[in-house]
């Protein structure tokens, strides 16, 4: 079967060979050395097995009625025959329909042949045992059982004669798969004179009988495979012949459908869509810089096992109002998008959770917040289409029974990016703006795929959700921005690598079409706010990142959204002038970005906290606090709110206590004063909360969609593949060809050892050839131990290297001499 497969490759032209390349990309992972070892690997279960998850639900069956139809004698199968098994079925499907699924099984060569003498792989009755759901011949099975199929008039009449119960095990089985698992005890009969320990079941009105599957086995409709015992299951299986009557109104491969099944759900509007879509991309964006500020102000400690515990993942939803799955997701969404890290506390001791580690955001984060709210949603969306993480196991148990956490590895899956693609997929290859209920999308991904889709059903539902919750759809539908980020996904990967970067325009800087859509969906970013007299300030869109800044270090957030609601406080005031603002600064802020008039109370608070401020100072005693104003400073000596600090007066304007500057400062905050800090010189030191990072990580967007897929290389470079194959068998039958001398071997002996040339016979032989520009057989050690053989006409020899044109590749090599084992001249 190799060699027949083998011979039917090389008779291929290379656009041949590279098109099967392309459409099974792990076949050149590694590249093979020559056509027979291609074959080989091209028959490999894990192989076959890649080739078949990418079917849809139709072409398997054209190829389960391929392998239903093959000849006992030689196992070839024709085409009109496969036709004539398909359109068996009381709603046949177009002939032209079979014929195309023949053809793209054969471009997959798990057909191969010419059409009236096709070959199945082996490896596909490995990979799939019952073809079409069908079980083995009955011969296989049992001779009774095979007698009895044997019988047409009396198989019918036993199926016939089958209990209500059992018939409905009949009708299940012949659905597929038709081997089913019995309790213990089933088959067997009970004592003589002992009670059944199985329900009795009444024969279409007549006597009860025992077991349903025991009257299946004494009727030789079912066939035990193995019969368990009184504590063990066992196992029966259906015969085919009995599955093909059972089929009777559906066909011998069930019901067949050419296309995919169709959505009942009507289109929505495509605007309604997309604003929908968009609003959700503002609050993913918004949530997510709100959890890295958090985890910037108070980091979050990574276990001993990995990640984050479930009491930091509770603290930071509820600080941001959000439920936990969300939180989790948006954590690791922003993980593996590069914005957050894990930061290493050299010195720490080990807390309760046992960690020397802090998780907080990165120095990429930085950058993402001065981007586009487009281009960071497109940051955040990349990432999870690419992430290799399963969002959805977070919170459950694993098979040690300990909680999956966020972050941590057990949380790792390699096929979830290939289960996003699927599902939004589905999605896009549906009419803009249609929304698909999970149980269609659920029936889509089984006719697309099957075999992949099969028991991902949950990890699906997961999927929907999280692209609902990031906006990539909306209202239930592919959002036209989504469309296009999956397009451009999709699109590099098939193009494969782009060694010159010439398509990276989303790494160059460049807005990509899906963050321009996104763009002119989304509120142009405004640089101004409207001051009310009540003291709040009104954006009336996203803030642009400098004012986002301004607005931070001065205000108090009140309400976010699409225009948000910030308050200018006492608090907040003095905060801006910590972090290095002056009254006339706030003063030029808020008149320079207000569109309507500041109003007085405003200016006057500003001023009214600016004349306070700094008026006493605090340095190192403990801590010290002295003050210009003699009159301040005996006023807090004497505040009772302030005894615990156990101030003393060094000076009549000197205060000292036993405790830190913090403690200091925040007890005179508390208590209405407006104290700052100054150094060893008396400079104001400014109150810039100190930003602490994580080392920066690289993106999971700069790597294959799929981690678990072949590369997909381009046409030029396949054929560049097949011609290093067609070079590697021209070099396998040229070594075959070679003398037995210099092969290492002796004709008829075994391919036993042969009494070996000298070196000075091989020279000699060396250098009449380069006299005489004869071929020459040379055997040769590479510089693994190898040996090899090769067929050359030697140019020159010189200083201890042969440089002789190689016949087969036309190209000039050079042999060191003390590597060479023989020469022998060419007949």
């Amino acid at each position: 079967m190799t060699t027949s497969l083998a011979d039917h490759l090389r008779s291929l032209p290379d656009e041949s060979l590279a098109a099967l390349l392309q459409l099974r990309p792990d076949l050149v992972v590694p590249v093979p050395a020559d056509v027979s070892a291609l074959a080989i690997r091209a028959q490999s279960r894990v192989s076959v097995a890649r080739a078949l998850d990418g079917l849809d639900q139709f072409t398997l069956q054209i190829l389960d009625a391929a392998r239903l139809t093959r000849n006992p004698d030689d196992g070839t199968t024709a085409t009109d025959t496969v036709l004539a098994m398909a359109t068996a079925g009381p709603q046949p499907p177009a002939p032209t329909a079979v014929r195309a699924a023949v053809g793209r099984l054969r471009a997959l060569f798990l057909l191969y042949g010419p059409e009236h003498a096709l070959q199945v792989l082996p490896a596909v009755d490995e990979v799939s045992p019952y073809p079409a759901g069908l079980g083995r011949p009955a011969a296989e099975l049992d001779p009774r059982t095979a007698a009895l199929c044997a019988d047409p008039a009396k198989l019918r009449r036993t199926v016939l004669a089958a209990p209500p119960s059992a018939r409905a095990i009949l009708d299940r089985l012949a659905a597929g798969p038709p081997v089913g698992s019995v309790p213990p005890g089933a088959l067997q009969a009970p004592p003589l004179g002992a009670a059944d320990p199985v329900l009795s079941d009444p024969t279409n009105g007549g006597a009860p009988t025992g077991s349903p599957v025991r009257w299946l086995v004494d009727n030789r409709l079912l066939v035990p495979v193995t019969t368990g015992s009184s504590t063990a299951s066992g196992t029966v299986e259906l015969p085919r012949e009995v599955g093909l009557l059972l089929r009777r109104d559906t066909g011998p491969l069930g019901p067949l459908r050419t296309s995919p099944p169709p959505v009942a759900a009507a289109p929505r509007e495509p605007k309604a869509v997309d604003s929908a879509g968009a609003g959700q991309t503002m609050e993913v964006v918004r949530h997510t810089e709100g959890l890295l500020e958090q985890l910037a102000d108070e980091p979050a400690p990574v276990l001993r096992s990995g990640g984050v515990g479930v009491r930091d993942l509770r603290r930071l939803a509820r600080t941001a109002g959000l439920d936990e799955p969300t939180t989790a997701l948006l954590l690791e969404v922003a993980y593996a998008a590069g914005l957050l890290g894990e930061l290493e506390m050299p010195g720490a001791t080990t807390g309760r959770y046992g960690a020397d580690q802090q998780v907080l955001p990165t120095g990429g984060y930085e950058v993402w917040r001065a981007a586009s709210l487009a281009q960071r949603w497109e940051q955040l969306t990349r990432a999870w289409l690419t992430m290799t993480r399963q969002v959805g196991l977070v919170g459950r148990r694993d098979d040690r029974d300990r909680p999956i956490t966020a972050l941590s590895a057990e949380a790792e899956r390699a096929s979830v990016p290939a289960t996003r693609r699927a599902v939004l997929g589905v999605l896009a290859d549906l009419e803009p703006a249609t929304a698909p209920t999970p149980q269609e999308v659920q029936e889509l991904l089984d006719w697309r795929a099957p075999r992949r889709s099969r028991g991902r059903e949950a990890a699906h539902r997961e999927v929907l959700a999280e692209a609902a919750q990031l906006g990539v759809t909306g209202l239930g539908a592919l959002t036209s921005y989504g469309r296009l980020l999956l397009g451009d996904l999709t699109s590099t990967d098939e193009r494969g690598d782009d060694p010159l970067g010439v398509h990276a325009d989303v790494e160059s800087g460049d807005p990509s079409s899906a963050a321009r859509a996104l763009d002119a969906l989304l509120p142009a970013p405004v640089d101004h706010f409207l001051v009310q007299a009540d003291l709040t300030v009104v954006v009336p869109g996203p803030p642009e990142p400098g004012l986002a800044v301004e607005l931070e270090a001065m205000t108090e957030l009140e309400s976010a959204g699409g225009a948000s609601v910030h308050r200018v406080t006492t608090a907040s005031v003095r905060r801006a002038l910590d972090s290095g603002y002056t009254a006339d600064d706030l003063h030029d802020v808020f008149r320079r970005r207000s569109r309507t008039p500041v109003p007085q109370g405003l200016t006057y608070l500003i001023d009214d906290v600016a004349r306070k401020h700094g008026g006493l100072r605090v340095g190192l005693a403990g801590a010290y606090l002295r003050s210009d104003d003699e009159t301040l400073i005996s006023e807090v000596l004497a505040d009772r709110r302030l005894e615990s600090l156990a101030l003393r007066r060094l000076a009549p304007t000197v205060l000292c206590t036993q405790y830190q500057v913090g403690r200091l400062l925040g007890a005179l905050r508390d208590a209405g004063y407006a104290p700052v800090q100054e150094d060893g010189t008396g400079s104001t030191v400014l109150a810039r909360p100190r930003i602490r990072r994580a080392p920066p990580r690289v993106s999971v967007t700069t790597r294959t969609i799929d981690p678990l897929a072949a590369p997909k290389l381009p046409m030029p470079r396949l054929l560049g593949v097949v011609e290093h194959i067609r070079r590697g068998d021209a070099a396998a039958r040229a070594a075959r060809r070679a003398p037995a001398v210099v092969r290492g071997g002796a004709p008829g002996l075994g391919g036993g050892p042969v009494p070996a040339h000298t070196h000075s016979e091989a020279l000699a032989v060396l250098q009449q050839a380069v006299r005489d520009k004869a071929l020459v057989w040379v055997g040769y050690v590479d510089a693994h131990g190898a040996t090899a053989s090769r067929l050359l006409k030697p140019v020159s020899i010189g200083a201890g290297y042969l440089r002789a044109e190689d016949e087969r590749t036309e190209m000039l090599h050079t042999f060191a001499l003390h590597r060479i084992t023989a020469a022998v001249v060419a007949d």
